[in-house]
């Protein structure tokens, strides 16, 4: 155990779980700073003290009712198994923590995207109902017994496959990642963003269950050696359709159905997707009913015009896919309040689209010194990695920053050093190390630090 543990264990308020004006956003803390009681009864919440601070409180509270008599839940009867809708639901205590959009984003909300409240929750795995969207043209939900996957192209053997010829093949169960390649692009230019929901939020985690590409394509008897590339195409409106190489496509792509133990939700795919690990997002074509096998690149609108990199001297990149190994603190972060001196567990989550995280270092000084944090397993490739770290605030201002450290040696760079690369025109794959400023009354701003 921590010696750092006898000192007063620190609470931490909540960020605001949606964006609020300058002015309803000053009122905010106002009222937190003056009136915790409210603020609870509100539904913000504020973390358990433990330590010497909330021992003296206890001390002081012998008599109190909490601890004294016995309350409803524990001298009545309870509710009914499988009560309607028979399917169970989160508590009404934590029902504002929620994926949520950021306004102005897109123009239609067909199009848009829904941030995963990376703040909120705990381990590696990302609840169905918090993983984050991206649509390009809004989802549906489509009747399975109609859905159907062609495999044509280069391959002896053209087949068309039922959800139910699909569900009776060999099956893996395996957890990833998945990253929008726009992830943290607000944060290019400047600080943007108010919260590590909207930093960081286009990134999930989930156990995904569905049978390998690689053995559909040798049941159609693809063509070894004329075959290059792949293309996957969805069925909703955008007709998503996106290139991936031969050699990916036989290593560890998944065609899933079934996503952290049940079908496929709507909104992510529902009933069939194309799982790629280690790559962007849209490559994970969702509504999935094509994979045609080619000898080239299709340069579609979505790899030739969109998810492209704009380089500084004015070309662009295509087919830059891999996320990069990535990392960022989620508590303390922006928008949340320290409100004690004291002991504070640094958490959050690194990860790796070329294979495992091997070391997250954690600085609380802008990165003039460094320590290794503790990694939580499991530790596994192109998946959500937790680390923690023991860290005890003086007080004083502090700037957090997570690096990470990937099986290939690859260490995530600080902002300079990947805009001297890329610039500040870029959209997609910003890695970058993310910096939270801690002020001296305890809240948590975004900044950058060079």
């Amino acid at each position: 155990m921590s010696k750092d543990l006898n000192d007063v264990i620190g609470r931490v308020l909540p960020a605001p779980e949606n964006f609020l004006s300058a002015e309803k956003l000053e009122q905010a803390r106002k009222a937190r700073r003056r009136f915790m009681g409210n603020a609870l009864a509100m539904g913000a919440g504020v973390a358990a003290s433990v330590g010497a601070a909330s021992r003296a409180m206890a001390a002081g509270a012998e008599g109190e009712d909490a601890i004294l008599k016995l309350p409803e839940h524990s001298t009545g009867l309870g509710q009914p198994v499988a009560m309607d809708p028979g399917y169970g639901q989160p508590s009404k205590w934590e029902t504002n923590l929620r994926r949520r959009q950021s306004p102005g984003l897109t123009r239609v909300d067909q199009a848009s995207v829904s941030f995963t409240p990376l703040q909120g929750l705990f381990g590696i795995i990302t609840p169905s109902g918090l993983h984050f969207e991206r649509h390009h043209q809004g989802w549906w939900d489509i009747d399975p017994s109609k859905h159907r996957l062609m495999v044509n192209g280069l391959v002896k053997r053209q087949r068309v496959f039922t959800m139910d010829d699909l569900m009776r093949l060999p099956s893996v169960s395996r957890i990833h990642f998945i990253e929008c390649g726009a992830n943290t692009a607000t944060e290019w230019g400047n600080v943007a963003v108010p919260t590590v929901q909207y930093t960081h939020g286009m990134v999930s985690c989930s156990e995904f269950t569905g049978v390998l590409l690689s053995t559909l394509l040798e049941m159609c008897g693809y063509d070894k050696k004329a075959a290059k590339y792949v293309l996957a195409e969805g069925a909703d409106g955008s007709s998503m359709t996106r290139t991936i190489d031969i050699e990916r496509a036989m290593d560890d792509c998944i065609v899933a159905w079934g996503m952290n133990g049940e079908m496929l939700r709507p909104e992510n795919g529902y009933p069939l997707r194309l799982v790629v690990p280690g790559i962007q997002g849209v490559s994970w074509v969702k509504y999935l009913r094509r994979i045609e096998v080619g000898d080239q690149k299709w340069a579609t609108k979505d790899e030739a015009v969109h998810y492209i990199d704009h380089m500084p001297d004015g070309t662009h990149r295509q087919y830059t896919g891999i996320q990069e190994c990535k990392s960022v603190i989620t508590t303390p972060s922006a928008g949340q309040t320290l409100l004690d001196k004291g002991y504070y567990n640094v958490t959050g989550l690194a990860w790796s689209g070329r294979g495992t995280i091997k070391r997250v270092d954690v600085s609380v000084d802008g990165g003039r010194n460094w320590r290794t944090a503790r990694i939580e397993g499991p530790v596994l490739p192109k998946a959500l990695t937790r680390f923690n770290i023991d860290w005890v605030w003086d007080g004083k201002p502090a700037i957090l920053q997570a690096r990470a450290i990937d099986s290939t040696g690859y260490v995530q760079p600080k902002i300079n050093q990947l805009r001297a690369v890329r610039g500040t025109r870029s959209v997609y794959h910003q890695n970058a190390i993310q910096s939270w400023l801690v002020g001296e009354n305890g809240e948590v701003s975004n900044v950058q630090v060079y």
